[in-house]
């Protein structure tokens, strides 16, 4: 049994970033794929936590090796996600978690069907502007692209399998950490422990009864 792969998404400013630190250090067996960018690094973030940062021409030699699972330019900027570290997880059995954007998530799920999407969605617009405003992060161009770009990305919580809405931080991890811990217990998911499971009885039966 392979882990999970855990796509999710939301607009810049809707706390997927929050909701994911919580979960990262309450659900055990987890781990979280840190994306490669080409955007510059801002105050508090670290190379290798918080993104591997990179140039334009090292981001496309990495499109060109085929070391990105996915890629896509948000804000005009470009984001990918590490193949080997996506398969190295999920090959140990642990679920490991995609913090991407729309454009990359549907990508994720043409590639890998069985991804278990996620969006986080804020409460409304006014709160998603006074998260952004209050980070100070970006510049004022900068953030009125992201506001504007929001509108768009909001809609797309159609294409997601669950929609856990960012009212409430301790909510919000509760209803994150509910849906990921969910996912493991479905049956399609369990095939081979089932399977040892059910030759345990057939063993059994055939020790106990047969001739």
């Amino acid at each position: 049994m392979k882990g999970n792969l855990i796509i999710i998404s939301s607009p810049s400013g809707g706390g997927k970033g929050t909701l994911i630190k919580e979960v990262l250090k309450t659900v055990p067996n987890i781990g979280y794929s840190v994306s490669f960018t080409t955007r510059k690094m801002r105050n508090g973030e670290a190379d290798g936590r918080d993104y591997f940062f990179v140039s334009h021409r090292e981001f496309e030699n990495l499109i060109e090796a085929g070391e990105l699972l996915e890629y896509a330019t948000v804000h005009g900027n470009f984001y990918g996600t590490s193949l080997k570290r996506v398969k190295a997880e999920t090959d140990l059995e642990r679920d490991i978690i995609l913090e991407i954007d729309v454009q990359g998530a549907e990508e994720i799920r043409a590639k890998v069907p069985e991804a278990v999407s996620i969006f986080i969605l804020p409460p409304s617009y006014r709160v998603l502007e006074r998260r952004l405003t209050a980070r100070a992060t970006e510049k004022q161009e900068d953030l009125k692209v992201r506001l504007r770009n929001s509108s768009g990305e909001v809609r797309r919580f159609t294409e997601f399998e669950y929609v856990v809405i960012n009212d409430d931080v301790a909510r919000a991890t509760a209803d994150l950490q509910t849906i990921i811990l969910a996912e493991r217990l479905k049956r399609i998911r369990q095939t081979g422990v089932i399977q040892d499971i059910l030759d345990s009885f057939d063993v059994s039966v055939l020790n106990t009864f047969g001739e």
